[in-house]
């Protein structure tokens, strides 16, 4: 299979982390009718949660727009958030009530089998995933 890609910019508001957790089912869909064979329930469901832990994390966490970046290879999914925010994720103690989060990043280094942060050109950062599917 040739890989698969797909973008979409997102603005920091309440609604991207729906949006990006939509555009990944389709983007699922899409790249299981191309690859011939269906991806476990498992696996598609922990995509779809580190798109929308990401930028969700993003959006609380950056000021400005985001972009999510979705690659399916043949046994991988590359899951991408880019955001203004120069600075890494930081590890925090979960709040057990829920109202303070701080279970995302765990949940994104629990569920891909890589997880690197890079710097981006304009002074922010790429948080980068590798998913298997």
């Amino acid at each position: 299979m040739t890989p698969h890609e797909r973008s979409l910019d997102l603005t920091g508001t309440a609604t991207a982390s729906a949006r990006a957790r939509e555009t990944a089912a389709a983007f699922l869909a899409e790249s299981v009718r191309r690859r011939g064979r269906p991806a476990s329930p498992a696996a598609s469901d922990a995509v779809l949660l580190v798109a929308s832990e990401l930028v969700t994390n993003a959006v609380r966490h950056a000021p400005g727009p985001c972009t999510l970046r979705l690659t399916a290879h043949e046994e991988v999914v590359v899951v991408e958030v880019t955001d203004t925010n120069p600075a890494p994720p930081e590890p925090r103690a979960p709040d057990i009530t829920g109202r303070q989060g701080g279970w995302g990043w765990k949940l994104v280094t629990r569920l891909a089998d890589d997880v690197r942060v890079l710097p981006a050109p304009d002074g922010g950062k790429t948080v980068c995933t590798r998913l298997p599917w």
